[in-house]
């Protein structure tokens, strides 16, 4: 899986290019843990080019928003789509990250 970075200010935005399955769980995982220990925790996950998520990617960020959670920091997810918001809802993950439409507003949550 090919996952785009970008710093925006003290904000580290991870955008997966593709869906988060299985096979790429672990990799994703991995690289957002550096990021979250590297920028205090000031991270976002730009959904908006993963088509879907499966059951492993869906606790890759359960995970993440826990570790987040544990340093007082919330996981925001940035530019879901309808599909992967219905999934959220169905397994009462929805309340574990901050949604937003798209990255700005995302990234402007930290000023705040």
């Amino acid at each position: 899986m090919e996952i785009d970075e970008q710093t925006h200010g003290a904000v580290r935005v991870l955008r997966p290019l593709g869906p988060l399955t299985r096979e790429d769980a672990a990799q994703f995982r991995d690289r957002a843990l550096a990021v979250a220990a590297s920028s205090l925790g000031r991270v976002v996950v730009d959904a908006s080019s993963m088509a879907y998520v499966d059951s492993s990617g869906l606790e890759v960020l359960a995970d993440l928003a826990e570790a987040l959670a544990a340093g007082g920091r919330s996981l925001k997810l940035a530019g879901v789509n309808e599909t992967m918001l219905e999934i959220l809802d169905i397994t009462n993950q929805s309340e574990l990250y901050d949604l937003y439409e798209d990255v700005n507003p995302a990234v402007r949550s930290f000023l705040s």
